[in-house]
């Protein structure tokens, strides 16, 4: 078994961080905007400083990184290649989106329309930023 390349899982995990962070800016401001601002307002909570927003597109890259390592890691055992990747996409996937978000949903803190437009967003986004940083992928 070889080890983990760190250094193409901080490349690729920077691009697939990059894919994270463009996704989410579509969803959040041009497709679901106005509902989150109508949301939030409801919960009686301020729209998000540039502060709060940049530690968003931090954990995004973080998220991306992960991923990526997750594919190295299981790569051994799945092969390399886009069905590897897309395991792990879709894995993280169901612990964040579907598992943590979809709890949001069951109990009543976030709309079950926008809660369930977000989840299947991210059942594409996230394969998507998978398989993206693992092409830049390589064994040492």
């Amino acid at each position: 078994m070889t080890k983990v390349n760190f250094g193409r899982v901080i490349l690729g995990g920077l691009l697939a961080g990059l894919v994270l962070n463009v996704g989410d800016y579509l969803l959040h401001v041009p497709v679901l905007g106005d509902q989150w601002k109508s949301v939030m307002t409801s919960l009686g909570l301020p729209e998000p400083e540039p502060g709060k927003i940049v530690w968003f597109v931090v954990m995004d890259f973080i998220l991306g990184i992960s991923l990526v390592w997750l594919y190295a890691a299981i790569r051994p055992r799945f092969g390399a290649g886009p069905r590897t990747a897309l395991a792990a996409g879709l894995a993280v996937w169901f612990f964040i989106w579907l598992w943590c978000f979809g709890s949001t949903m069951v109990m009543g803190l976030y709309p079950a329309k926008l809660v369930m437009l977000t989840i299947l967003w991210g059942l594409f986004e996230v394969p998507i930023a998978t398989i993206s940083g693992a092409w830049l992928y390589k064994e040492a």
